[in-house]
C-alpha cells in the first residue's frame, strides 16, 4: 500500500514540477520580451553562422571526379547517383549526372571519406527551400560551374534554373554529336 502512494506522490509531483517549468518558460516569453529568433539574427538577408564541423549540403569539384562511384557505394540510403561515360580521350570518365537526392539524405558525411580525390565534401549551407521534391534533387553536373564546383552557395534559384539545362556543363564548350548541319 505504502509503494503506491509513493507512486502516485511521484507522479503528481512530477506533472507538477514540468508545469511549473512551462509556466516559467512562458512567463519570460511574454512578460520579459525574451528576443526571438527574428530579433536576434536577420536571416534571409544575413545567413546564419554556422561551426567549422557542420554538415551541410554538398560540395562536388567536378573537375576533380574520377568517375568512382565510392560515394555511391558508401551512402547507406542510396541517395547518390552518378552517370558516367567512358571518356572518348585519354583515360577515366566523364560525369554525365551527379544528383544528390536531399529528400532522402540524412547528413551522415559517410560520402566524403571514402572518395580517393576528395571532390566531394560537406558544405556550410543549411537552406535549400523549394515548393516541390523535385527541386530537392541536385545534379552537380548541370548547375553552373561556381556552384558546382563549390564556389558559391547552392541555392534554390540555381538548382531551378539547373533542370532547364539539357546537357551537362562540360559539354556546354564543346561540338555535340548529335548536332546536325545543313549542307
Amino acid at each position: 500500500m505504502v509503494t503506491w502512494f509513493r507512486n502516485v506522490w511521484l507522479a503528481v509531483w512530477t506533472v507538477a514540477h514540468g508545469m511549473v517549468v512551462t509556466l516559467i518558460t512562458m512567463c519570460k516569453t511574454y512578460h520579459q520580451k525574451r528576443q526571438t529568433f527574428t530579433d536576434t539574427y536577420a536571416y534571409p538577408e544575413q545567413p546564419i553562422k554556422v561551426k567549422p564541423r557542420y554538415r551541410g549540403f554538398h560540395r562536388f569539384d567536378l573537375t576533380t571526379c574520377i568517375g568512382c562511384e565510392k560515394c555511391a557505394q558508401a551512402c547507406p540510403v542510396d541517395c547518390i547517383y552518378i552517370e558516367k561515360v567512358k571518356n572518348p580521350v585519354g583515360k577515366g570518365f566523364r560525369i554525365n549526372g551527379f544528383a544528390v537526392d536531399y529528400t532522402k539524405c540524412m547528413f551522415c558525411a559517410l560520402c566524403v571519406e571514402p572518395c580517393p580525390v576528395d571532390c566531394i565534401f560537406m558544405g556550410s549551407n543549411h537552406d535549400l527551400s523549394c515548393y516541390s521534391r523535385d527541386g530537392c534533387i541536385v545534379d552537380y553536373a548541370k548547375l553552373p560551374l561556381e556552384i558546382a564546383w563549390g564556389r558559391a552557395t547552392l541555392n534554390p534559384t540555381a538548382v531551378a534554373e539547373s533542370k532547364v539545362l539539357h546537357e551537362p556543363v562540360w559539354v556546354q564548350g564543346e561540338e555535340s554529336p548529335f548536332e546536325f548541319t545543313d549542307a
